[in-house]
Order: C-alpha cells, then sequence, then structure tokens
C-alpha cells in the first residue's frame, strides 16, 4: 500500500504456536497457550524494533471508541486509535474483520481500526477520519488509507470523505486461505488472530 510510514498485516507463519493456532497467533482471547501468544507479541515487536512501552493496543469491543493513542497493553476498550507521536506503534488484532490503517503525511498522523460489521455499521472508519481531523487538524483529502485482510464481501465501504485513489485494499480472504490466514468463521473459533499495526516514525 501507499503508506509512507512503517505498518504491515501479520500472516499466520513464523510463530510459536501450535495446532489450530500454528504459529504466530497474537490474539490470547483466542484460547491458545498464553505463553506462546506472549513469545509471539514478543517476537514480532523486536522484529519491528519496538517495546511493549512504545504500543497503544486495545482491549476491542465492537464498537465505534477512538482512543488517543497512549501507550497501553490490552486495558482500554476500544475499537480504534490515532497518534501524532513519535515512536508510537498502533495495534489492531483481527481474525476476519477487517483492519483499516489511516495515514497523514501532512499532519504526521496515523489511525488504525477493528472494523467488524458492528463498526462498520456504526461508523467507525469515519470516526477516525473525524478524530484526526479535530486532533490533528487533517483533512479527509491527504488521507491515505489501507485494507487489510479479512472475509471479503460486496458491500463493504470505507465511507465518505478520502479520495478512492487514496485507499488501498488487501484484496485477500481470510476464510479462502488457510495456510496464510486465521478466521474465526471458518475455524468456528477455534484459531488465532492476526495484527495490523501502523507507527509514527521516530524523530
Amino acid at each position: 500500500p501507499d503508506l509512507p510510514w512503517p505498518h504491515g498485516f501479520t500472516l499466520r507463519g513464523g510463530g510459536v504456536s501450535g495446532g489450530a493456532y500454528a504459529s504466530l497467533n497474537l490474539g490470547l482471547s483466542s484460547g491458545d497457550a498464553p505463553e506462546a501468544v506472549e513469545a509471539n507479541r514478543d517476537r514480532l515487536l523486536a522484529a519491528l524494533g519496538y517495546g511493549r512501552d512504545d504500543v497503544c493496543a486495545f482491549h476491542q469491543v465492537h464498537g465505534r471508541r477512538v482512543l488517543d493513542g497512549t501507550p497501553g497493553w490490552f486495558v482500554e476498550q476500544a475499537d480504534a486509535a490515532t497518534s501524532a507521536t513519535p515512536g508510537r506503534l498502533l495495534v489492531v488484532s483481527v481474525a476476519d474483520c477487517l483492519p483499516l490503517l489511516f495515514v497523514d503525511p501532512v499532519r504526521g498522523a496515523v489511525g488504525a481500526a477493528h472494523c467488524g460489521w458492528r463498526g462498520t455499521v456504526q461508523g467507525l472508519a469515519g470516526e477516525v477520519v473525524r478524530a484526526m481531523s479535530q486532533r490533528y487538524g487533517s483533512r479527509p483529502a491527504d488521507l491515505r488509507v489501507a485494507i487489510g485482510p479479512g472475509i471479503q464481501g460486496p458491500c463493504y465501504q470505507v465511507g465518505p470523505g478520502v479520495r478512492p485513489q487514496r485507499v488501498w485494499s488487501a484484496a485477500a480472504c481470510t476464510h479462502c486461505e488457510p495456510d496464510r490466514f486465521y478466521s474465526h468463521r471458518r475455524d468456528a473459533g477455534v484459531t488465532g488472530r492476526h495484527w495490523a499495526f501502523i507507527g509514527v516514525p521516530r524523530a
């Protein structure tokens, strides 16, 4: 995607989890062994050059709350966050829901959202755009957005305000590619979680 700052979407390979969670499961709520999940998380953060104190990660509740992305480790309840702090990494956890990453290269701000169908119906993507506008003066026309892997459907929309040519989609279906992706629906809930992440470059 045409996002100029550190970002990515994890696949399921490269971790230590076994069985249905093999191998880079990053979600504790999945039923996997906690020590394996924490080892996977630390492995990924080390590869990215971040520590846990740099991360804004939150307990996702399928709502529309957008945090001001201060450091946190899965405690606050929200489904999105924004930041303009150098060195901050925003993280969302998914296993079918769509991860959305936002960059405003003009104002130096980023956003990340976990968009399941409930969040989509509640306008979460638009809430992130509004939060970035209010907090950093972002203009929707300047934003670049990437939609990560998730269950695909013909009716999903990002919402008005962002230019279509600035939106990138992985167009990869988590349900159809078991070798690459976890899928909550395909695996009847016995599956891992991916992360989507984006960070503000260090000063």
